[in-house]
């Protein structure tokens, strides 16, 4: 009989428990509650929390929308978000992260110093505001809503071609993306710039890359691995990539619909784990899926 393990420090971190205690605070005091955006991109825990009265509605909906009460997922959103809301006298429960939050201040800190300097002829030109992420993330936009709009996002080397490196350069990164790429990208700033300063801020979350060294050890422990995520969690592409390097015998599922049981057969020992944005009952119900079918098929 295979024995099945779910791994113990895999699942929501505290950013996404805290902005879904409040989303259920809510609805357990009034029984509604509109949430813009996916409040974790999990399906799976959007369906459980829309059961119970929540409301995902888009940006583009927030304009007709008056007089309610929306909650900030912990992704965090840019500064004209808040004023829209305003305007249409919406009530704000805000469930930004709080690692999310201080990298929005310190890079609005450092745009709006930069500005003054601009203004006051100390600098002839604006820094370069990079953010190493993903173009049209939530958390990214938000942090782009800092500078007005005028960082600019990075995803990969290539995109340091059509840049002006001469430039000075203050570099941040999203809170989930992996050490080893943001280094990378440091690095190559490092090789490709002969002029001007260079400033760059290591702003990942630790909570997240921490997580990593403790998945290698855990896919490397199991025969076979499923890791449990939603489509659109950027965490889990890059948790599930750390996996599957060590463990090729790792697949990625959202439910246990997704499960190939092929490819679990003759493992002993099978390895549940998930992304920061996986609850720990989905990863559980994965589980007791992959033992009852493999205990009716022994």
């Amino acid at each position: 009989m295979a024995v099945i393990e779910i791994d113990d420090h895999s699942g929501f971190c505290f950013g996404v428990v805290t902005a879904i205690e409040k989303a259920e605070a809510e609805l357990g005091r009034s029984g509604r509650l509109y949430c813009l955006g996916d409040i974790v991109h999990n399906a799976s825990e959007v369906e459980r929390l829309r059961l119970r009265g929540l409301d995902t509605i888009t940006h583009e909906e927030l304009d007709s929308l008056h007089d309610a009460t929306v909650l900030l997922r912990a992704h965090g959103e840019p500064p004209s978000t808040y004023q829209r809301m305003s305007r249409n006298n919406i009530t704000v429960i805000d469930a930004t992260c709080p690692v999310v939050l201080r990298l929005q201040k310190r890079i609005k800190k450092a745009y709006d110093e930069n500005r003054q300097r601009l203004a006051s002829g100390e600098i002839s030109e604006m820094p370069l505001f990079l953010i190493y992420g993903k173009q049209g993330h939530a958390e990214v936009n938000g942090l782009v809503g800092q500078t007005e709009g005028e960082a600019v996002v990075i995803q990969k080397m290539e995109d340091l071609d059509s840049l002006d490196l001469s430039r000075d350069i203050l570099l941040y990164s999203q809170t989930t993306k992996s050490l080893d790429g943001f280094r990378h990208i440091v690095e190559e700033i490092q090789r490709r710039k002969n002029i001007g300063d260079f400033q760059y801020f290591d702003t990942i979350c630790r909570q997240v890359a921490n997580r990593l060294e403790g998945l290698r050890a855990f896919a490397a422990a199991h025969d076979a691995v499923v890791f449990v995520c939603g489509k659109k969690s950027s965490n889990g592409k890059v948790l599930y990539e750390e996996c599957r390097k060590v463990n090729p015998q790792t697949q990625m599922v959202s439910d246990q619909s997704d499960l190939d049981m092929e490819a679990l057969k003759g493992a002993d020992k099978i390895g549940i784990c998930g992304a920061t944005s996986t609850p720990r009952w989905l990863m559980q119900q994965v589980a007791d899926t992959i033992s009852s079918k493999v205990n009716r098929d022994e």
